[in-house]
Protein backbone atom coordinates (compact mmCIF):
# COMPACT_ATOMS: atom_id res chain seq x y z
CA UNK A 1 0.00 0.00 0.00
CA UNK A 2 2.62 2.50 0.71
CA UNK A 3 6.15 2.07 1.82
CA UNK A 4 6.11 3.22 4.94
CA UNK A 5 4.20 -0.46 5.31
CA UNK A 6 6.23 -3.56 4.39
CA UNK A 7 4.76 -6.48 3.56
CA UNK A 8 5.77 -9.76 5.17
CA UNK A 9 7.52 -11.09 2.17
CA UNK A 10 9.43 -7.92 1.74
CA UNK A 11 10.98 -7.84 5.09
CA UNK A 12 12.01 -11.21 4.66
CA UNK A 13 13.99 -10.28 2.00
CA UNK A 14 15.54 -7.67 3.69
CA UNK A 15 16.24 -9.95 6.45
CA UNK A 16 18.66 -12.01 4.13
CA UNK A 17 20.23 -9.08 2.60
CA UNK A 18 20.82 -7.37 6.25
CA UNK A 19 19.65 -4.24 5.44
CA UNK A 20 17.55 -3.26 7.96
CA UNK A 21 17.30 -3.74 11.63
CA UNK A 22 13.90 -5.26 13.01
CA UNK A 23 12.51 -3.94 16.49
CA UNK A 24 9.49 -6.24 17.82
CA UNK A 25 7.29 -4.02 20.00
CA UNK A 26 5.54 -6.69 21.81
CA UNK A 27 4.43 -5.72 25.13
CA UNK A 28 2.83 -7.05 28.41
CA UNK A 29 2.57 -7.19 32.51
CA UNK A 30 5.07 -8.50 34.08
CA UNK A 31 7.36 -9.04 30.81
CA UNK A 32 4.76 -11.13 29.29
CA UNK A 33 5.90 -9.39 26.21
CA UNK A 34 9.34 -10.44 26.57
CA UNK A 35 8.49 -14.18 27.52
CA UNK A 36 6.50 -14.17 24.19
CA UNK A 37 9.25 -13.04 22.05
CA UNK A 38 12.00 -14.99 23.17
CA UNK A 39 8.95 -18.14 22.30
CA UNK A 40 9.79 -17.41 19.14
CA UNK A 41 10.46 -13.78 16.73
CA UNK A 42 11.78 -12.81 13.43
CA UNK A 43 15.07 -14.33 12.64
CA UNK A 44 17.64 -11.66 14.38
CA UNK A 45 14.63 -9.40 15.91
CA UNK A 46 15.76 -7.04 18.56
CA UNK A 47 13.04 -6.19 21.19
CA UNK A 48 11.53 -3.62 23.49
CA UNK A 49 8.64 -3.33 25.96
CA UNK A 50 6.89 0.04 25.23
CA UNK A 51 5.57 0.45 28.35
CA UNK A 52 8.20 -1.65 30.56
CA UNK A 53 10.99 0.55 28.62
CA UNK A 54 9.38 4.01 28.74
CA UNK A 55 8.77 5.57 25.38
CA UNK A 56 6.59 7.79 27.19
CA UNK A 57 8.01 9.85 30.21
CA UNK A 58 5.35 11.48 33.16
CA UNK A 59 6.86 15.10 33.35
CA UNK A 60 4.95 17.48 35.66
CA UNK A 61 1.25 15.78 35.90
CA UNK A 62 1.14 14.74 32.21
CA UNK A 63 2.23 10.90 31.59
CA UNK A 64 2.78 10.91 27.59
CA UNK A 65 5.83 12.96 27.29
CA UNK A 66 8.93 12.23 25.04
CA UNK A 67 11.34 11.33 27.80
CA UNK A 68 14.67 13.13 28.47
CA UNK A 69 17.55 12.53 26.33
CA UNK A 70 19.67 10.77 29.00
CA UNK A 71 16.83 8.09 28.82
CA UNK A 72 16.28 7.69 25.22
CA UNK A 73 19.97 7.65 24.55
CA UNK A 74 20.46 4.59 26.88
CA UNK A 75 17.20 3.12 25.48
CA UNK A 76 18.53 2.57 21.95
CA UNK A 77 21.76 1.89 23.05
CA UNK A 78 20.78 -0.87 24.89
CA UNK A 79 18.88 -1.74 22.36
CA UNK A 80 21.33 -2.24 19.65
CA UNK A 81 19.74 0.83 17.10
CA UNK A 82 22.02 2.69 15.17
CA UNK A 83 20.83 6.29 13.25
CA UNK A 84 22.41 5.30 9.71
CA UNK A 85 20.07 1.55 9.75
CA UNK A 86 17.15 1.28 8.24
CA UNK A 87 14.26 0.47 11.10
CA UNK A 88 11.51 -2.00 11.05
CA UNK A 89 8.99 -1.78 13.84
CA UNK A 90 6.75 -5.17 13.85
CA UNK A 91 3.73 -4.33 16.01
CA UNK A 92 2.25 -6.69 18.44
CA UNK A 93 -0.86 -7.07 15.87
CA UNK A 94 -3.79 -7.18 18.08
CA UNK A 95 -5.82 -3.71 18.31
CA UNK A 96 -5.94 -0.07 17.15
CA UNK A 97 -3.78 0.78 20.47
CA UNK A 98 -0.98 -1.26 19.58
CA UNK A 99 -0.89 -0.17 15.91
CA UNK A 100 -0.38 3.53 17.67
CA UNK A 101 2.14 2.49 20.63
CA UNK A 102 3.78 1.17 17.52
CA UNK A 103 3.41 4.81 15.72
CA UNK A 104 4.61 6.66 18.73
CA UNK A 105 7.91 4.81 18.66
CA UNK A 106 8.49 5.08 14.75
CA UNK A 107 8.02 9.15 15.71
CA UNK A 108 10.02 9.13 18.57
CA UNK A 109 12.80 7.40 16.78
CA UNK A 110 12.30 9.61 13.97
CA UNK A 111 12.33 12.71 15.73
CA UNK A 112 15.33 12.00 17.53
CA UNK A 113 17.73 11.26 14.63
CA UNK A 114 17.07 7.46 13.74
CA UNK A 115 15.79 6.22 10.64
CA UNK A 116 12.23 4.28 10.98
CA UNK A 117 11.50 3.37 7.24
CA UNK A 118 8.02 1.26 7.64
CA UNK A 119 5.81 -1.22 10.06
CA UNK A 120 5.10 -4.89 9.12
CA UNK A 121 1.97 -4.39 7.91
CA UNK A 122 -0.67 -6.70 10.25
CA UNK A 123 2.08 -7.16 12.64
CA UNK A 124 3.64 -10.14 14.31
CA UNK A 125 0.39 -12.23 13.28
CA UNK A 126 0.84 -11.35 9.39
CA UNK A 127 4.37 -12.63 9.81
CA UNK A 128 3.10 -15.98 11.05
CA UNK A 129 0.44 -16.38 8.87
CA UNK A 130 2.84 -16.18 6.05
CA UNK A 131 4.36 -19.03 7.15
CA UNK A 132 7.41 -17.47 7.72
CA UNK A 133 10.40 -18.19 10.03
CA UNK A 134 10.50 -18.19 13.62
CA UNK A 135 13.55 -18.05 16.06
CA UNK A 136 13.25 -18.67 19.49
CA UNK A 137 15.92 -16.81 22.89
CA UNK A 138 17.23 -13.56 23.44
CA UNK A 139 17.02 -10.27 21.32
CA UNK A 140 20.18 -9.25 19.82
CA UNK A 141 21.32 -6.52 22.30
CA UNK A 142 23.49 -3.71 22.02
CA UNK A 143 26.20 -2.34 24.26
CA UNK A 144 26.99 1.45 23.61
CA UNK A 145 25.29 4.89 24.45
CA UNK A 146 22.75 5.70 21.59
CA UNK A 147 23.57 9.47 20.06
CA UNK A 148 20.20 11.77 19.54
CA UNK A 149 19.96 14.39 17.03
CA UNK A 150 17.13 16.00 16.87
CA UNK A 151 14.58 16.57 14.27
CA UNK A 152 12.66 19.83 13.62
CA UNK A 153 9.54 19.77 12.65
CA UNK A 154 8.36 16.60 14.18
CA UNK A 155 7.10 17.57 18.00
CA UNK A 156 4.86 19.96 18.61
CA UNK A 157 4.99 21.84 22.85
CA UNK A 158 1.93 23.55 24.00
CA UNK A 159 4.14 26.78 22.87
CA UNK A 160 3.14 25.70 19.36
CA UNK A 161 -0.32 25.00 20.01
CA UNK A 162 -1.06 28.31 21.04
CA UNK A 163 1.23 29.83 18.35
CA UNK A 164 -1.04 27.71 15.93
CA UNK A 165 -4.36 29.21 17.58
CA UNK A 166 -3.20 32.39 17.21
CA UNK A 167 -2.03 31.90 13.53
CA UNK A 168 -5.19 30.58 12.78
CA UNK A 169 -3.72 28.17 9.98
CA UNK A 170 -2.28 25.11 11.76
CA UNK A 171 -5.32 22.45 11.51
CA UNK A 172 -5.83 20.14 15.00
CA UNK A 173 -6.63 16.77 14.66
CA UNK A 174 -8.22 14.88 18.42
CA UNK A 175 -7.72 11.77 18.05
CA UNK A 176 -9.52 10.52 21.12
CA UNK A 177 -13.20 9.31 21.00
CA UNK A 178 -15.90 11.20 20.85
CA UNK A 179 -16.77 11.41 24.52
CA UNK A 180 -13.66 12.52 25.83
CA UNK A 181 -13.37 15.52 22.54
CA UNK A 182 -16.98 16.95 24.02
CA UNK A 183 -16.02 16.74 27.66
CA UNK A 184 -18.38 14.06 28.87
CA UNK A 185 -15.08 12.27 29.77
CA UNK A 186 -11.87 13.24 30.71
CA UNK A 187 -8.25 11.58 31.32
CA UNK A 188 -7.65 11.58 35.24
CA UNK A 189 -4.22 13.52 34.46
CA UNK A 190 -6.22 16.02 32.46
CA UNK A 191 -7.30 19.07 34.82
CA UNK A 192 -10.54 19.58 32.48
CA UNK A 193 -12.31 17.85 29.71
CA UNK A 194 -13.07 18.47 26.71
CA UNK A 195 -10.69 19.86 23.50
CA UNK A 196 -8.48 22.42 22.31
CA UNK A 197 -10.81 24.93 20.20
CA UNK A 198 -11.21 24.81 16.52
CA UNK A 199 -10.06 20.68 16.66
CA UNK A 200 -11.22 18.51 14.10
CA UNK A 201 -12.28 14.95 16.03
CA UNK A 202 -10.83 11.81 14.17
CA UNK A 203 -10.97 9.16 16.43
CA UNK A 204 -8.07 7.04 16.10
CA UNK A 205 -9.86 4.17 15.85
CA UNK A 206 -11.37 4.89 12.67
CA UNK A 207 -8.32 4.72 10.37
CA UNK A 208 -7.78 0.74 11.39
CA UNK A 209 -9.76 -2.00 10.75
CA UNK A 210 -10.27 -4.36 13.50
CA UNK A 211 -11.23 -7.14 11.67
CA UNK A 212 -7.91 -7.30 9.69
CA UNK A 213 -5.45 -5.92 12.01
CA UNK A 214 -3.92 -3.31 9.92
CA UNK A 215 -4.77 0.01 8.58
CA UNK A 216 -7.74 0.28 6.52
CA UNK A 217 -7.17 0.68 2.28
CA UNK A 218 -5.71 3.80 0.75
CA UNK A 219 -8.89 5.32 -0.48
CA UNK A 220 -10.79 4.62 2.90
CA UNK A 221 -7.81 6.69 4.67
CA UNK A 222 -7.99 9.46 2.15
CA UNK A 223 -11.69 9.60 2.45
CA UNK A 224 -11.27 10.04 6.14
CA UNK A 225 -8.92 12.67 6.67
CA UNK A 226 -10.83 14.47 3.77
CA UNK A 227 -11.64 17.09 6.28
CA UNK A 228 -8.05 17.92 6.67
CA UNK A 229 -6.90 20.25 4.01
CA UNK A 230 -3.88 18.96 2.01
CA UNK A 231 -0.78 21.18 2.40
CA UNK A 232 -2.27 23.07 5.48
CA UNK A 233 0.11 22.41 8.85
CA UNK A 234 -1.74 19.86 11.66
CA UNK A 235 -0.87 19.05 14.92
CA UNK A 236 -2.02 15.80 15.84
CA UNK A 237 -2.92 15.12 19.59
CA UNK A 238 -4.78 12.91 22.33
CA UNK A 239 -4.99 12.79 25.79
CA UNK A 240 -0.94 11.31 26.53
CA UNK A 241 0.40 11.41 22.75
CA UNK A 242 -0.38 7.91 22.19
CA UNK A 243 -3.50 7.21 20.06
CA UNK A 244 -2.66 10.53 18.57
CA UNK A 245 0.64 9.07 16.92
CA UNK A 246 -1.54 6.60 14.71
CA UNK A 247 -3.54 9.69 12.91
CA UNK A 248 0.32 11.23 12.80
CA UNK A 249 1.65 8.28 10.81
CA UNK A 250 -1.50 7.90 8.71
CA UNK A 251 -1.24 11.48 7.81
CA UNK A 252 2.65 11.60 7.64
CA UNK A 253 3.81 8.40 6.83
CA UNK A 254 1.21 7.05 4.74
CA UNK A 255 -0.92 10.47 3.22
CA UNK A 256 2.92 11.85 2.51
CA UNK A 257 1.25 15.04 4.32
CA UNK A 258 3.87 17.87 4.75
CA UNK A 259 4.12 19.48 8.23
CA UNK A 260 2.27 16.80 10.61
CA UNK A 261 3.69 17.18 14.18
CA UNK A 262 2.70 15.20 17.03
CA UNK A 263 2.00 17.13 20.72
CA UNK A 264 3.29 14.69 22.47
CA UNK A 265 1.84 16.31 25.95
CA UNK A 266 -1.24 16.72 24.64
CA UNK A 267 -4.42 17.19 26.52
CA UNK A 268 -2.63 16.21 29.93
CA UNK A 269 -0.13 18.60 29.23
CA UNK A 270 -2.45 20.96 27.98
CA UNK A 271 -4.73 21.30 30.51
CA UNK A 272 -2.12 21.96 33.56
CA UNK A 273 -2.23 25.58 32.72
CA UNK A 274 -6.09 27.41 33.08
CA UNK A 275 -4.86 29.81 31.12
CA UNK A 276 -4.89 27.83 28.18
CA UNK A 277 -8.45 27.34 26.23
CA UNK A 278 -10.25 24.08 26.63
CA UNK A 279 -13.84 24.57 25.01
CA UNK A 280 -16.45 21.30 25.50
Amino acid sequence: MTGALISPWTLAGRLRDGSADVLDLRSGPGGSGRAAFEAGHLPGSRHSDYVEDGWRARIGGAPGMLPPDAHLAALVGRIGLVPNRDIVLVPEGQNASDFAAAARVYWTLKEIGYRPVAMLDGGFPAWVAAGLPLEAGAPLAGRTEGHLSHVEGLRARASDVLAALAAGRTVLVDGRAPSYFTGAQKATEALAGGHIPGALNIDYVIPYDAGTNRLKPLADLQAIFADVPVGAPVISYCNTGHTAALNWFVLSEVLGRPDVRLYDGSMTDWTQDPSRPVAR
